[in-house]
Formats: C-alpha cells, structure tokens, sequence
C-alpha cells in the first residue's frame, strides 16, 4: 500500500504531505482560515456578477456583504456551541476559541438570511430580490469552502470502497469520529495507520456546483422574486439530507442519536418545496386570470398607445 496524508486509491491520487497549516514569524496560519477568506471573496465576486447581470447596483451588495460576513461568522460559531454544549460549559471561554476548530455552515446561512431581513428592513431592500442575488455568492463559498474541511481531514463519513474513497492517517484525524467499521477496515503501511471513509466533503461541494449552475442558468427566466431563494433552499437541502446521514461528526439532538442538521434540512427542503408549489399555483391563476380578462376585451378598440411612453422589458 502506497503511503501519503490522504489518498483517493480507487482514483490513483496521491497526497504525500498536505500540512494543516503554516509558520510565519512564530504565527501559524491555518489552510481552513485561508479557503474560508478564499470562498467569501468568490462568493462576493459571483453576487456583484448577478447583480449586474439583473440590473441591480453592486455597491448595495457590497455593503450587506460587510454585515452578511460577521453575522454569519458568529452564526456559524453559535450554531456549533449550542449543539456541543457539553465540552465548552465547563470553560465558557473556549466559545471564543475557534482557532481550535468548531464552526458549523447551516449557522451561517441562518445568521445569513437573518441578517438579509434585518438589512432589507432598515434599507428599504425587497428581501426576496437580494436573496436571489445573494445566494450565488453563498452556494459559490460553500463549493469552496468544504475544502477547508479537507485540510482538516474532518466532515468524512463511515467507511467505503467506492470510486471516491478516501484515505487518511488515523494520527492526523480526531479520535471521536473513528468509528468501529473503520476500526475494522483499517490499514497499516510502515507502521502508520489508515482509515477509508467517504470524502463527504466532496460529495456536498460537487452537489453544490450542480446548484449553482442551475441558479446561474434560471435566474433570467424567474417570473417573481424569491424564486432562485427557494431554489436555493430546496437544492441545498436535499443534498444536506443525504450526505449529513453519511457523516459521523454529527451534531446530534442531545442523546436521540438525530442529527440535527439533518433534520433542520429535511424541513428546509419540505418548506421550499411547499413555497414553490405555492408561487407555481398563484403564476398559473395570473396567467389564467390575463387570457380570461383578453378574451373578454376581445373585439374592443384599444386606445392607442403613445410610442414615446413604452418602456423596454
């Protein structure tokens, strides 16, 4: 067996060394904070895009990304302390610690979109057309900010021999999420020991390009704002349902053994897909209201319209 800090064996990929961080000057910059700047300047950059491409001024973007940011750090940091109360209750100064690791992405959109109300609220935006805008640049930084997840051989799931297995050294992972079947299939070269999981990583950041194309394809042919939003939640989601079951870093419900993000995807997707059958409902009405109301105006002389005064669509 071929030695290296993490492989993809059924692929031929071989990564000998991949460090989880670097030294500058006696201070360690970890790869995690350097994709995660990474992932909020493209998803910045994508969003300017949209909003140009719909019409829309950039410097509004610009400006809620300077909120949108912070609040969803601290969103992101909240979500994961509150669902692992029990190993910062003793040393509630750990919360303050996330250079030892903890953040958890569903927080980040929640404080996202919380903060995307309040903003809309106070500038005087429609909430539903910044959240079409905006939720590019979110899909965009979640593709690439799962990455991070990879430098820090975490958000792995339970062990496979598929075509996307992944192998990583037990000793540059954490004990708590090895569990018995990776036990059971563990390997050893030159006296250091392997594990082969599903990069589930990989799986939400490819599902999540699949999202992102289709947000940038159908967001010209929206009929009403909101539209993108909620093809962002439904999409989204469903691939969380899936691949979180895959996971064994869960945050669980207490001691249910439920995974809460699990759980929070499955009503996300269920409430997204209720909101579109609801827009598709009220379209199709309109749309039938307004063949009704031009068959009977049918045969009526229609005042002529003044050239000067028609506006492009």
């Amino acid at each position: 067996m071929q030695t290296a800090d993490i492989a993809f064996p059924n692929i031929g990929i071989y990564i000998s060394e991949l460090p989880k961080g670097f030294t500058i000057g006696g201070f360690t910059i970890a790869c995690y904070g350097i994709i995660m700047a990474l992932s909020m300047m493209a998803g910045l950059w994508i969003v300017c895009v949209q909003a140009k491409r719909t019409g829309q001024k950039t410097e509004t973007y610009l400006d809620f990304a300077l909120y949108a940011i912070v609040f969803s750090l601290i969103g992101a940091r909240l979500y994961y302390v509150a669902f692992s109360w029990d190993s910062y209750k003793n040393d509630l100064w750990q919360i303050f610690n996330t250079r030892g690791g903890g953040m958890a992405l569903y927080g980040s959109v929640i404080a996202a979109i919380i903060t995307a109300v309040l903003y809309c609220k106070i500038k005087h935006q429609d909430f539903f057309l910044l959240a079409d805008t905006s939720v590019a640049g979110l899909v965009l930084g979640q593709i690439i900010g799962r990455y991070g997840n990879f430098f820090n051989r975490e958000a792995f799931g339970e062990y496979t021999d598929n075509f996307f297995a992944m192998r990583l050294r037990v000793d540059q992972v954490n004990p708590s999420n090895i569990t018995d079947m990776m036990k059971e299939h563990m390997q050893t070269a030159d006296g250091v020991s392997y594990i082969q999981v599903h990069p589930t990583f990989l799986y939400e950041s490819l599902w999540n390009v699949i999202v992102l194309v289709l947000i940038l394809v159908l967001t010209k042919k929206k009929k009403v704002n909101g539209e993108i939003f909620i093809l962002y939640m439904v999409g989204y989601a469903l691939g969380r349902v899936w691949i979180e079951g895959l996971r064994t870093d869960q945050l669980q419900i207490g001691t249910t053994g439920i995974a809460v993000s699990q759980v929070l995807a499955g009503a996300i997707a269920a409430v997204g897909i209720a909101a579109w059958i609801i827009v598709r409902i009220r379209l199709r009405r309109a749309d039938h209201g307004q063949i009704n109301s031009e068959k009977t105006g049918a045969g009526k002389e229609k005042p002529e319209q003044d050239p000067s005064k028609t506006k492009e669509i």
